[in-house]
């Protein structure tokens, strides 16, 4: 009874400090309560198209074909002639509704998103199609739908295709990006003859945004440099040709229309994202249409050395980069919105085509707007912070903020534009890093408490092994010793201090746990005293060396797994260092073969923290050899133990039936891969045994004999079959 307390306490424990995590690296950035921010002056665009083509890369699009020419002629043209381009560069995650919401909102995901998959708002948030008048959507329904929930009203208008239509097995993914398309032409085929639709569509800042899943689609089935992926962002060039032309025909060409073509996310050569690797970062932008300036020739070497713009054949051409979050407020510049209040987007001037005036106020409301977030997040901390503890942010106290608003005002009204610009992005800086220095202000005092209750409870974890496990020299008088009632009263007062000093700055209800945990755990410690001084008291008659070396060791091996996360290739010293464990521990002289056996296996599986994790070229052969080297082990094993102890009927009747199942799984991978590559989904077969596979990998050794090798053997057959199934990208 008192392991199976000590085992819950243990784990109520561990799982109070795994939710700490998200208490201190995963909450909302988002801070509510700001005024909108506008722009004074007359935009230059009375409506905008954006245009997300979801997964595409920068280099697919801008790279030219062997021949010279463009896979993408109409993007090419408007990148050479009427539109300004470059790359954004989006941040981890790099996933679909992150990048979203960094491009419509204006700053990166809330990480508290995680907890829910990245689907739905854990805190509703701003966006420039809540800021619109009107906007219309077109695309899939896992990201269409969160905007329009986070919009005030109803003038976010969505229509997606059914969700079941998003099949990475498809026929072919590009169809989603032509019902877009469709739909948008029967959109405005539409308008022409509903009175009502066409007077909305002739008011000023509305928003057109088209969602395109076919790329990202195909370069998850079948890879960035397939076919399929290729043709179709030819597919959308020409979607947005035609696009371009409907729109500015119904508008009667009126030059008031802005275009935005850009990507969430780009894509790895194996088809994923998500991670930081500039394949997946790298996006493309290109802007074209009114308040836009034309392609800029260059003759001077461009500010960039990263080698794309001669890869590209793009180095005559002016490229202005961005980060993913300052298109937001470049969009809300040329219709003349509010930008998101939750924006973090620094404007990027070089794309507008306008008055040094109207740069400098669009500048200096960009400014206002995200100073407003880093005062609202200031507030919030004092009011929760004691006055003689609060320690403001040196670089922008009230006075500092005061005075820059002051100075920049001035200039504007003096016309020194470019010096109002500059100190409205210097601005910008100050606010966006105090922004960061107020999200983290409890971060070193939570991390604290965390550390110190861990810290404690496994000093107390060491000492109860100590106590129940080793022969220690007991003290007499020290093992019938009562609890220290001293203890437990300093404790206690302890633990009245913490909570007095949260409840006075209204702390929330986690931050109790985290700050009281250590004061009950380290009262455990400290009761436990008698058994550290009965350790040290037997510390003469312990083999120190050894024990020393077994730390060594233990510290080791922790240290390596640890370097491992970042090097793989550790774990081949590893075991490399663990295949002479039978020859240091003397081992080799008694059982030859058995130590044999294990050298070779350590230095056979050394090899594979070598080879590339993601990348290759579907390697069937890899899992068949697997599936057979299994079946073979499990054979040899069970012929050796049936030499030594005959097994029982329906332990051998068990083994066989597992092992016909890996078989089974080894051919799964290779029928799912010629049926994908064939283009005819997922077989219905397949998705049963891998499901099933799935569930029954948990249970089957359940039901295996308890011999602890007969029980190996069977977890083993089971996760075998499961992580052959697996390997099917």
């Amino acid at each position: 009874m008192r392991m199976i307390t000590f085992f819950l306490i243990g784990l109520t424990v561990h799982v109070v400090f795994f939710l700490s995590i998200f208490d201190i690296y995963f909450t909302s950035p988002l801070v509510h309560g700001m005024m909108p921010q506008s722009t004074p002056l007359a935009p230059p665009a009375s409506r905008l198209v954006l245009v997300v083509a979801d997964g595409l890369r920068a280099d697919s699009l801008f790279t030219l074909l062997p021949n010279g020419s463009s896979r993408t002629p109409y993007l090419r043209s408007i990148i050479e002639d009427t539109g300004t381009w470059g790359v954004s560069h989006t941040r981890v995650p790099t996933e679909s509704r992150p990048g979203h919401v960094a491009l419509i909102a204006g700053f990166y995901e809330d990480v508290s998103a995680v907890a829910k998959g990245w689907k739905e708002n854990p805190v509703e948030f701003d966006s420039v199609f809540n800021e619109s008048r009107h906007t219309w959507c077109w695309g899939s329904p896992d990201i269409l739908p969160m905007f329009a929930k986070g919009a005030s009203g109803d003038h976010v208008y969505t229509h997606t295709y059914p969700a079941q239509e998003e099949d990475f097995a498809s026929t072919d993914a590009s169809r989603l990006d032509t019902w877009v398309f469709t739909q948008v032409k029967s959109f405005f085929q539409s308008a022409k003859s509903n009175s009502t639709l066409k007077a909305s569509l002739l008011e000023d800042k509305n928003i057109f945004f088209l969602h395109l899943l076919g790329i990202d689609t195909n370069g998850h089935a079948h890879r960035p440099m397939s076919q399929e992926y290729l043709d179709n962002i030819a597919l959308v060039d020409t979607g947005v040709a035609e696009l371009v032309s409907m729109v500015e025909d119904f508008f009667g060409n009126d030059g008031r229309t802005a275009y935005v073509f850009t990507a969430d996310h780009g894509m790895t050569n194996w088809g994923s994202h998500g991670a930081g690797h500039p394949s997946e970062t790298l996006t493309p932008l290109v802007v074209w249409g009114a308040g836009v300036h034309n392609a800029q020739k260059v003759t001077e070497p461009q500010p960039y050395n990263d080698g794309y713009l001669q890869d590209w054949k793009l180095e005559h051409l002016r490229r202005v980069d961005v980060n993913q979050a300052d298109i937001a407020p470049l969009m809300a510049s040329l219709i003349g919105v509010p930008i998101p209040v939750n924006s973090v987007g620094v404007l990027p001037l070089l794309y507008l085509n306008n008055s040094g005036q109207f740069k400098a106020e669009s500048m200096y409301t960009n400014a206002i707007q995200v100073l407003e977030q880093f005062k609202m997040k200031m507030s919030q901390k004092k009011e929760t912070t004691l006055s003689f503890l609060f320690t403001p942010y040196q670089l922008l106290t009230e006075s500092k903020q005061a005075e820059f608003t002051r100075k920049a005002r001035i200039l504007i009204q003096l016309e020194k534009y470019d010096d109002a610009i500059s100190l409205c992005q210097s601005l910008i800086s100050y606010s966006l890093e105090g922004l960061v220095y107020y999200h983290t202000y409890d971060r070193f005092f939570l991390g604290c408490s965390v550390v110190l209750g861990f810290i404690g409870w496994t000093s107390y974890v060491v000492l109860v092994i100590l106590k129940t496990h080793a022969s220690l020299n007991r003290h007499p008088n020290l093992t019938k010793q009562n609890p220290n009632r001293n203890l437990a009263r300093l404790c206690m007062c302890v633990a009245v201090v913490i909570t007095a000093f949260l409840l006075i700055q209204r702390s929330p209800i986690t931050y109790y746990i985290y700050c009281l945990l250590p004061v009950p755990v380290w009262y455990s410690v400290l009761k436990e005293s008698g058994t550290l001084t009965d350790l040290i008291r037997s510390a003469p008659s312990l083999p120190l060396w050894k024990c020393f070396c077994y730390f060594v060791l233990v510290a080791f091996g922790i240290e390596l797994l640890v370097v491992s996360f970042f090097h793989r290739a550790m774990l081949t010293v590893g075991l490399a260092v663990l295949s002479l464990w039978p020859l240091l521990s003397g081992l080799y002289h008694k059982a030859k073969f058995r130590s044999l056996s294990w050298f070779l296996g350590c230095l056979c599986l050394a090899g594979f923290p070598l080879m590339p994790v993601v990348g290759r070229e579907p390697n069937l052969n890899l899992v068949t050899c697997a599936g057979l080297l299994t079946l073979f082990t499990s054979a040899c094993y069970l012929w050796s133990s049936r030499q030594r102890t005959p097994l029982h009927p329906s332990d051998r009747q068990q083994f066989v039936t597992q092992m016909l199942h890996v078989a089974v799984c080894a051919y799964v991978p290779s029928l799912t891969h010629s049926s994908l590559q064939q283009k005819q989904g997922l077989p219905l077969l397949n998705q049963i045994i891998s499901w099933s596979t799935l569930v029954s990998s948990i249970l089957v050794p359940l039901l295996s004999s308890t011999r602890l090798f007969h029980r190996l053997l069977s977890i083993f057959l089971s996760l075998t079959s499961t992580y052959l199934l697996l390997s099917t990208g």
